[in-house]
């Protein structure tokens, strides 16, 4: 009930966040109602304790994960790499996404580096084949995209787990893999 009335978030414009253009800071909304409103049903103590505790809780902690990602982002080499290689970071996204709901039945999406050819480059690969062992890439990124790792929670619905991966990445670690292949 609190969720059907407070869910969305409102957002602030936060100034200068550089490369990857204006980010928006999400704020958690007033309530359109007292806490007491929904009472002997919902008590004011459950319904504050949701509010500013639970819900809050969630916006502050998708503010610090978007910085994060922002900031992992913006680790320079491998920003440049993904704009060089694919024209920006949102059609590096598509792409990789695109190749990963493309697999047929079980397997991998792939961002890989190739050392021939000093580039990034994307990849699928079918079931539990080594993505090194059959394209020459190096590793830099996988998306898992076996049904167990997304079944239980998103169903046969391959897109809407892929469209919420992109939010649990750990960019410092891709952009470390990135660093050492180059030596």
């Amino acid at each position: 009930m609190l969720c059907r009335a407070a869910c969305s978030t409102s957002r602030k414009l936060v100034p200068g966040l550089g490369a990857l253009g204006s980010r928006r800071k999400h704020s958690l909304p007033d309530l359109p109602y007292d806490y007491g409103a929904l009472e002997p049903h919902i008590n004011a103590q459950i319904m504050q304790l949701h509010h500013s505790k639970h819900h809050a809780a969630y916006v502050n902690n998708l503010n610090i994960a978007e910085e994060k990602y922002r900031e992992a982002l913006e680790k320079g080499e491998l920003l440049e790499a993904i704009k060089h290689d694919f024209g920006s970071f949102k059609n590096f996204k598509e792409k990789l996404t695109t190749v990963s709901v493309g697999v047929q039945g079980s397997g991998w999406g792939w961002l890989g580096f190739s050392k021939e050819q000093g580039r990034l480059q994307i990849a699928a690969c079918s079931n539990q084949d080594p993505l090194q062992g059959t394209t020459g890439l190096i590793p830099l990124l996988g998306i898992d995209v076996w049904e167990h790792a997304y079944y239980l929670q998103y169903k046969n619905v391959r897109p809407d787990y892929l469209k919420a991966i992109w939010n649990v990445i750990s960019w410092e670690n891709v952009a470390a893999r990135y660093t050492a292949c180059k030596k």
